[in-house]
């Protein structure tokens, strides 16, 4: 049962005051404001009648209703050794398969009361084996522990998509989960998503609410070269000295190894080489430790037509700037690589993406959840219209590229095209703009307060329906890295030095 069928149950009066509600909703000035609005819709509608019962198609509750019963019981009981063991087999996010998406579809906030009770009992458990409470085990022991949990639980993932200056939009979504302390990590991002990427990437913790303030983004990024300099070739619409100017005066000389070590962020930039028949890859501190960011943020804007390629440069141990594989230039990694999530998943266990999508071209034809993973019969013809015209237009492509093929700049058109067909443009939870024509007119003009303030809060308020999905995602991992602080706080020798000079 999806939220509209409650509309079905509820008499006149009720109806009158959820539109109320509705409307109080689109004008709420802050996530606190929005979450006391859509509690009150939810009971209204009769929504959180629903959270009770442990009826769904989408996950088992059967698992759920015995692991949270045990759970219970064990830490009551302080058998240690169990509930250690109970935990640790049921260490994923998404067991019993309760981060279906459907199951945060029904109800603005929260989901089945059964899977918020379980997510809390977990991290309950954790919490016990981490306190002074439990004496059976020694530091040592619940180090490990953690450590172990950490590894199989993973971390999340957060991946920002191209889309110009309509890029703004990320830093309302970074706004909104900064506020409740839910903003992962890992960062990725390409074309103007990369510029969101290495602004946090670049800076200390204290700086990120600073940064969101917008005043870094004020700039003429874009400036547009005259026609006769355009009919000269060698360029693209725009003057990329321009962005580079901004770039470098934002992102300074830090490399990769030295941002991940002055933010703490583990940052990725995907960009791809001009020539369509290599892959495309993600620039980090594992991956290019001595390439500059800005270098890197530079070749994933550089997208084709509106900027030229460019070449990377990497900064030497002696401090002297060198070319980055001097031979190759690059493009805009969303090109064939918008969200590069298999790559991170390798290098960084990753459990769950966050996807924030404005690309022009992509969110016109995103799905919401409910379209996604409904099955009925009546989904069946846009399935089948959505999958083959996938199949056609990549085999029209294919079949394009191979008759085109000594037209190098044709079949480079072509390649690009058939790269951006072929991905996959979701996460695991999708955070996705809404365009209407007047965003479209917003793409390539410089970013300016006025601008920066709509597509920030457009962000934010795309961002708060997703908050509580967010949250029990987060709940587990957030409650392992803070019992391991914890313990590796209080083991640490200084910490043990003062407890002694204290007794």
């Amino acid at each position: 049962m999806l939220f509209k069928d409650f509309a079905r149950d509820i008499n006149p009066h009720q109806a009158y005051r959820v539109k109320k509600l509705n409307r109080q909703l689109e004008m709420a000035e802050s996530y606190e404001e929005w979450k006391s609005i859509a509690l009150k819709i939810d009971e209204e509608s009769g929504a959180q009648e629903w959270k009770l019962d442990n009826c769904s198609p989408y996950f088992d509750a059967e698992i759920i209703v015995h692991r949270l019963s045990l759970l219970k019981r064990y830490r009551l009981q302080k058998r240690t050794r169990d509930l250690m063991y109970i935990l640790s087999e049921g260490l994923t996010y998404d067991i019993a398969n309760i981060a279906h998406p459907l199951l945060f579809s029904v109800t603005y906030v929260g989901t089945k009361k059964i899977i918020e009770d379980y997510v809390a009992a977990v991290s309950e458990g954790l919490a016990f084996i981490a306190s002074e409470q439990c004496d059976c085990l020694t530091a040592a022991e619940k180090i490990n522990f953690f450590e172990n949990c950490q590894k199989a639980f993973g971390q999340p993932a957060m991946m920002f998509s191209g889309g110009s200056t309509l890029g703004l939009f990320h830093t309302g979504v970074c706004k909104a989960l900064m506020e409740q302390d839910l903003m992962p990590k890992v960062l990725s991002g390409s074309s103007a998503g990369a510029i969101m990427t290495g602004m946090l990437g670049v800076a200390k913790p204290s700086e990120f609410m600073e940064i969101l303030k917008g005043q870094n983004f004020y700039s003429e990024a874009f400036h547009f070269r005259k026609l006769s300099d355009l009919l000269r070739g060698n360029g693209g619409l725009a003057d990329v000295k321009y962005l580079k100017n901004f770039l470098v005066e934002n992102l300074g000389d830090m490399t990769f190894a030295e941002a991940q070590k002055n933010s703490g962020l583990n940052i990725n930039i995907a960009v791809a080489p001009y020539d369509a028949s290599q892959d495309a890859r993600i620039m980090n501190a594992y991956t290019s430790p001595d390439l500059l960011v800005w270098s890197a943020v530079l070749a994933s804007c550089a997208v084709p037509i509106l900027f030229p390629p460019v070449k990377l440069t990497s900064k030497r141990y002696d401090g002297q700037y060198t070319p980055y594989m001097a031979s190759t230039r690059w493009v805009d990694g969303s090109v064939r690589s918008d969200f590069p999530q298999e790559k991170m998943a390798r290098l960084y266990n990753i459990n769950y993406t966050i996807a924030s999508q404005v690309n022009p071209h992509i969110v016109p034809f995103m799905q919401n959840d409910i379209s996604r993973f409904r099955k009925d019969m009546l989904s069946w013809p846009e399935r089948i219209i959505r999958r083959q015209g996938k199949v056609i237009t990549k085999g029209v492509m294919d079949f394009a590229r191979e008759r085109v093929g000594s037209v190098p700049p044709m079949r480079r058109l072509l390649d690009h095209g058939y790269g951006v067909v072929d991905q996959r443009y979701y996460g695991d939870v999708n955070i996705v703009g809404k365009h209407s024509l007047r965003h479209y007119s917003y793409m390539l003009q410089n970013p300016r307060p006025y601008l920066f303030k709509v597509l920030q809060r457009e962000g934010e308020r795309a961002t708060w329906p997703k908050i509580s999905l967010i949250e029990t995602h987060a709940r587990v991992g957030k409650t392992i890295q803070h019992c391991l602080e914890l313990l590796n706080y209080q083991n640490s020798p200084e910490q043990q030095h003062a407890e002694f000079i204290a007794v």
